[in-house]
């Protein structure tokens, strides 16, 4: 059976479209059994994304950054978190997107990029994509201090940790977001073997 022959939407309700479009939907969903079961659930549509891990295999070391997000601080976190570079697509492509993320937030413009994967990040109440990749980088690719842009309200600390303490901060709770672990697992997995 065609997945959209599961599906039949009631109802859209706007909810919110400050920051991005919060949408309260009333459906349908046709069971495996066959039975119809009326369902509720909110999407907040932010959007889909790019994030990048750049790695130095020589130096065994790969860049992060550090930012306030209000959304962990509000979650009981200390709201500083460790991340890879990433940022929304805003209808480029994601290659064309995390290149321009990274010499904002890094300061390195960067010579080839791979894509190694791309996932759903919290699939039960956001639509957003996440395209990944990785990518070499050297001391000749710096072109500023990184940063990010400040009428964005982005204050981004770049740090340049070893793959070994970036993993030893994943395991003691330091780095706890979602697409950097995944990236540094990636990176351990298959570059710094």
């Amino acid at each position: 059976m065609n997945l959209h022959e599961r599906v039949r939407v009631h109802e859209v309700t706007l909810l919110s479209d400050s920051w991005y479009v919060l949408k309260k939907t009333a459906f349908d969903w046709r069971r495996n059994d066959g039975r119809w079961q009326r369902m509720e659930r909110e999407t907040y549509d932010r959007g889909n994304g790019a994030t990048l891990l750049p790695y130095d295999l020589a130096r065994r070391t790969v860049l992060l950054t550090r930012q306030f997000r209000y959304p962990a601080f509000v979650n009981g976190g200390a709201g500083m978190l460790i991340e890879a570079a990433a940022g929304l697509l805003d209808d480029a492509a994601p290659e064309a997107r995390i290149r321009a993320e990274v010499e904002e937030e890094l300061g390195y413009r960067l010579g080839s990029v791979q894509k190694v994967f791309e996932c759903f990040m919290s699939p039960g109440s956001v639509t957003e994509k996440l395209h990944f990749f990785i990518a070499p980088y050297d001391a000749s690719m710096r072109l500023h201090d990184g940063g990010g842009l400040a009428d964005e309200g982005e204050d981004i600390e770049v740090l340049e940790p070893t793959i070994d303490e970036a993993l030893a901060m994943v395991a003691d709770g330091r780095i706890a977001d979602a697409k950097t672990v995944m990236l540094l697992y990636h990176a351990q997995l298959h570059l710094f073997r």
